[in-house]
């Protein structure tokens, strides 16, 4: 399944750097110039998980598969950009389209590097941000529940865009839509303003590994829990970096344990509510995305729509069972690996093989 994560925020602010980083490649334009990425860059990464190198050893698979991550860098943009405002109304299109929202927030002073506003504030520069999704949601609203149009807006979305309205005109959290309606139907509305949100903190190299006064006031306005601190430039260079020993080493020495795509993964499947499962065998070990509280069948269809309709069983084996048995014959043999039906919510980490009927 994957997800994609829209990386959003002012011109300027680092956006085009990450997503370089991210994707290990030079794709996205980073220039010094508001609008240098006009049309949207996507990326494709693969997801790092220790456990699939594990399972291409135990079964000695020919292929290792991993699942995916996709990051759309989506250009900057500026206040009044629901108006039409710099480039605004096409790249506010862009973002309907993204699972989650990636806010890059600047927190770093540099003269070199232009900046739309007077200085650094990354609460201002946040509050902007939010500020033209609202607008855009609005827009959209008004137009759905205009006369000539309501009546092709089903009675349940038409309760949720009323009460959308009503919050964005008194000022009010869109958080209150997530807490009373179902995820499926606030997805069918399409609000900007209700995508789950990380914030990425971009520091200077000096910063990295405690932040700065910038950095301390946003995490002080917006807590902790889906805040990350990253330097993009950093990344940047740990990237080019051929040698994974000599990653390794330049991470010590900046003191630093992992990298920043690996804390944004992790944060990323924690906001989207995701989860791992894996096939392994000697053709190919893969991993594969589900959301939590994922049913057998529903997993199968990750694989191919054939498996979910014609679903009879799953062989089961819990990824610790599947190393300590080494592999599919010894965890069967020692009544490790179950025959799960249709009922069975899949674990994280569970190695699946799935029986069924074509």
């Amino acid at each position: 399944m994957g997800f994609k994560c829209g990386i959003v925020g002012l011109p300027n602010v680092g956006k085009s750097t990450l997503f370089n980083a991210l994707t290990n490649s030079s794709k996205a334009q980073a220039e010094n110039f508001p609008f240098c990425t006009i049309d949207p860059n996507i990326g494709m990464v693969p997801v790092p998980d220790k456990r699939l190198d594990k399972l291409v050893s135990i079964s000695n698979s020919i292929k290792k598969i991993h699942t995916t991550i996709s990051f759309v860098d989506i250009a900057g943009l500026v206040k009044g950009a629901s108006k039409g405002e710099g480039l605004g109304n096409k790249f506010l299109s862009h973002i309907r389209e993204v699972d989650a929202i990636i806010h890059m927030i600047r927190c770093f002073d540099c003269n070199d590097i232009q900046n739309v506003n007077s200085n650094v504030d990354p609460v201002r520069d946040l509050e902007i941000i939010e500020t033209e999704m609202k607008l855009a949601d609005l827009d959209s609203i008004e137009k759905r529940l205009d006369k000539k149009n309501r009546k092709n807006v089903e009675d349940r979305l038409l309760k949720i865009l009323e009460k959308a309205r009503e919050l964005i005109n008194n000022d009010k959290e869109m958080q209150i839509l997530k807490d009373e309606y179902e995820k499926k139907d606030l997805k069918q509305c399409a609000l900007l303003s209700t995508k789950p949100k990380l914030y990425i903190c971009n520091v200077d190299e000096q910063s990295i590994e405690k932040g700065n006064e910038y950095s301390e006031k946003f995490i002080i306005k917006y807590g902790e829990n889906n805040t990350l601190i990253i330097s993009a430039e950093i990344e940047n260079q740990i990237n080019q970096l051929g040698d994974e020993g000599e990653k390794e080493n330049y991470m010590k020495m900046i003191k630093i344990k992992e990298t920043g795509l690996n804390n944004l993964i992790k944060k990323g499947y924690d906001l989207l509510s995701l989860e791992t499962f894996f096939t392994s065998g000697p053709e190919e070990s893969r991993a594969w995305t589900i959301t939590k509280n994922c049913t057998a069948p529903k997993a199968a269809g990750e694989i191919h729509t054939d498996f979910e309709k014609g679903f009879i069983r799953a062989e089961t084996v819990s990824y610790k069972d599947f190393v300590e048995n080494d592999g599919w014959v010894k965890s069967k043999e020692s009544g490790k690996m179950r025959l799960e039906g249709k009922d069975y919510i899949i674990n994280d980490g569970d190695v699946l093989n799935f029986r069924f009927n074509t």
